[in-house]
């Protein structure tokens, strides 16, 4: 089932990242594409938001993976610095999968086999400086 969003700011994005939040159960991880600036980490404050983090919400781009505790722990992800799938291996991906937090990844394209069946899969499209299309793919 596929799902369409027109958000036309961060605090609307905010808002189907919440929505979204509410249709995870089951789900392991949430897969986002998208050119820089396109709203995955807005998606993602989102998401965390309806977990019921108090902790501010930022791209883990540099630190490769940021944790929040709520309801349901969320481990944030960037793959943009990775080399492939291997370099997510290595940090160990398999044990964040198994510890039944909801993964959040941003460029999950560089690793695309690494994600298990329950994933949900979400891609962004920039339509000009404040509208995003955002497509949902529903596990």
């Amino acid at each position: 089932m596929t799902e369409v969003y027109l958000t036309h700011s961060p605090e609307e994005t905010e808002a189907v990242g919440e929505a979204l939040a509410a249709k995870c159960e089951g789900v392991a991880a949430i897969a986002m594409t998208g050119g820089l600036g396109s709203g995955k980490t807005a998606l993602t404050r989102g998401i965390a938001r309806y977990f019921g983090t108090r902790d501010p919400v930022a791209s883990p781009t540099y630190a490769i993976v940021n944790e929040y505790r709520g309801t349901r722990r969320v481990c944030h992800f960037d793959f943009y610095r990775l080399d492939g799938e291997d370099a997510l291996f290595e940090l160990g991906w398999e044990d964040y999968l198994a510890s039944g937090a909801l993964i959040v990844a941003e460029w999950s394209e560089i690793a695309p086999a690494a994600f298990p069946p329950n994933t949900m899969r979400v891609s962004f499209e920039t339509l000009n400086d404040t509208t995003r299309r955002i497509t949902v793919t529903l596990c």
